[in-house]
């Protein structure tokens, strides 16, 4: 009776989670401004844009003391032009958790991106490698794990 009600607030969960995060101007405009340094292919670069955090957050998604339980086997899943793909949880994404700053940036030092790399990348800061750093990021999904 107990892992049935589980599974049910499992479920009902997952239901009301949206599909995907909005990537439209208009959302991200919405949005505190943000900035951080990506280093990238021997490159350092002052990007601007939001954070994934905040949009998670604004679309609906668990944010502050409702990242635990269930939501932290939520993912999202940054999708690029090209097929390349990575996974963020929840609660590495969370202030209080895991803390780590992902920006959605649409400028670095101080210019649009450019077609190679935009109109909007990730940029991950304090990770070894930029692998993270997606760049023609065209999708933001979101998955519950069972």
């Amino acid at each position: 009776m107990i892992a049935a009600a589980l599974a049910l607030g499992l479920a009902a969960q997952a239901a009301a989670l949206p599909a995907s995060l909005p990537l439209d101007a208009a959302s991200l405009a919405r949005l505190p401004a943000a900035s951080a340094t990506l280093t990238a292919h021997g490159q350092t670069q002052q990007c601007s844009g939001v954070w994934l955090a905040d949009l998670a957050a604004a679309a609906g998604l668990p944010s502050g003391p409702a990242v635990s339980g269930a939501a932290l086997l939520i993912l999202i899943r940054a999708e690029a032009a090209d097929g390349y793909r990575v996974a963020f949880t929840l609660a590495e994404l969370d202030r209080k958790l895991g803390n780590r700053p992902v920006l959605i940036a649409s400028q670095c030092d101080g210019k649009p991106l450019a077609a190679a790399d935009g109109p909007l990348r990730l940029v991950v800061p304090g990770e070894a490698r930029a692998a993270r750093s997606v760049r023609q990021l065209r999708a933001l999904m979101v998955q519950q794990l069972p």
